[in-house]
């Protein structure tokens, strides 16, 4: 995973030629086979794009997986307004969580700033026919009509996928919804805002119980948000809450209903000599992932991504710089509010790489046996299936090399903010603004030396 490595390529790529606000992709999510990826918008849309399986041998051949095409769309949530506040509430998709799969149907949470849904989408490829109160039409028969019974049949027809609301969970949150977390019993799952999570029943709408409440009897108290939650992978008392201070607190639901106090806190020390006006900004947790093998910790601040192990609290036992060259440049950031913006980060399969992203359409791959890191960028020139990604630097001083890029020239408004990695393979999906890019390996996944 050097610096000059060619190892990955295109697998799919899906590109629009006009942007407007409502296409902004806004969050990307593989379901537990990989085989589904589901993209929400800030027009409230979710698009499922299903793997081909068609090409299988041949693409196995050549250290291939099939393409991801289309497999549904529809409209997940509409602009809403809240009376009592006054205030307009976006129909932007913030999270989509699926659920594990328990028959032929898949089913899959998204969520806007303050409404959560289930969704169930399902395949029909037969239609009954035969009705005895219905014509072929649908329309209800006259009764004085019908003179004998008739069994209704199953017939072939056309491969058709229904997507249908199945329950709606509102009312939970005064603030707005950040995340979403399925929880590893299958049942439950957690919503968090700033300064509350909730823990809800899959089957239940009309209630759900508060499991952390940070807010202050006097809002002038108020000295963090929550940022982040995400349950624990396979234990399913434990859930973890990263802060705007960049501590990240576990909670065990065993010791306490509602977990006011935490189990373990995790938080790196401040060095004073580097303490300067954007610190307590820079050092905000925009995402907190649990590795695969639930040991771990991933988190993502402005400038730095880290992991954590659980069973060790004073601080972080690696630090990957992402963009340390913008450092000097905070300032300008604060001005253009993009010192704000909330990166993701995720795991490989084994955990043993991550991935987060940057400005200028790049993002940044880091192999934890070498500690060495990699820029790749998502664009357009290189967006043919099969072509090969090659990797990118920017310049900062010392000898420029052909191909880099300056500090001064980067693009802050093409930023990757979203992203998500095959459970199992080494397929990856990045959302660039309002483009989706699926990249693969040109290896087998068994050959992990080449693993980007």
């Amino acid at each position: 995973m050097g610096e000059d490595g060619e190892s990955t390529k295109i697998n799919h790529s899906f590109l629009r030629d006009y942007v407007t606000e409502a296409d902004v992709i806004s969050t990307v999510e593989f379901n537990q086979t990989g085989d589904l990826l589901a993209t929400g918008d800030k027009g409230g849309r979710v698009v499922i794009f299903q793997r081909e399986t068609e090409s299988k041998g041949e693409s196995e051949e050549l250290g291939e997986s099939g393409e991801y095409n289309v497999y549904s769309t529809f409209q997940s949530h509409e602009p809403d307004f809240d009376y009592l506040k006054s205030l307009e509430i976006e129909e932007k998709i913030n999270k989509i969580r699926w659920l594990p799969q328990q028959n032929a149907a898949h089913f899959l949470l998204s969520t806007n700033d303050k409404t959560i849904k289930l969704w169930k989408v399902s395949e029909r490829d037969k239609r009954p026919e035969g009705y005895n109160l219905k014509d072929e039409e649908g329309r209800i028969k006259d009764i004085s009509t019908v003179t004998s019974l008739r069994v209704p049949v199953l017939k072939p027809t056309d491969l058709m996928v229904e997507v249908r609301p199945r329950r709606v969970f509102a009312n939970g949150h005064t603030y707005h919804v950040n995340s979403i977390s399925v929880n590893s019993d299958g049942e439950t799952y957690l919503s968090a805002d700033d300064l509350r999570i909730n823990m809800w029943h899959l089957d239940i709408t009309d209630r759900s119980f508060n499991i952390v409440d940070i807010k202050p009897a006097n809002m002038e108290d108020l000295t963090e948000v929550i940022t982040a939650a995400e349950f624990h992978p396979q234990h399913c008392h434990l859930f973890v809450y990263s802060s705007s201070k960049g501590t990240l607190r576990l909670c065990d639901m065993r010791e306490s209903a509602l977990c006011d106090r935490h189990s373990k806190i995790f938080e790196e020390p401040e060095d004073p000599g580097n303490r300067s006006f954007f610190s307590e900004i820079i050092s905000s947790v925009s995402d907190v992932k649990f590795s695969h093998s639930g040991r771990y910790l991933l988190t993502r601040d402005y400038l730095t991504v880290k992991v954590w192990d659980l069973h060790m609290e004073k601080g972080p036992v690696e630090t990957y710089q992402v963009h340390e060259y913008l450092r000097s440049r905070l300032c300008s950031l604060y001005e253009n509010d993009c010192i704000f913006d909330k990166f993701e980060c995720v795991w490989n399969s084994t955990d043993s790489v991550i991935m987060t992203g940057a400005y200028n359409s790049f993002f940044r791959m880091f192999d934890r046996e070498t500690g060495r890191g990699v820029t790749l960028e998502a664009w357009r020139e290189s967006s043919k299936p099969r072509a090969v990604l090659r990797t990118r630097r920017v310049y900062t001083g010392g000898r420029r090399r052909r191909g880099d890029v300056g500090v001064d020239s980067l693009d802050f408004t093409k930023k990757i903010l979203h992203m998500a990695w095959h459970p199992a393979e080494n397929i990856i999906a990045i959302a660039a603004t309002n483009n989706l890019y699926i990249f693969q390996d040109r290896v087998k996944p068994e050959n992990q030396c080449e693993e980007t």
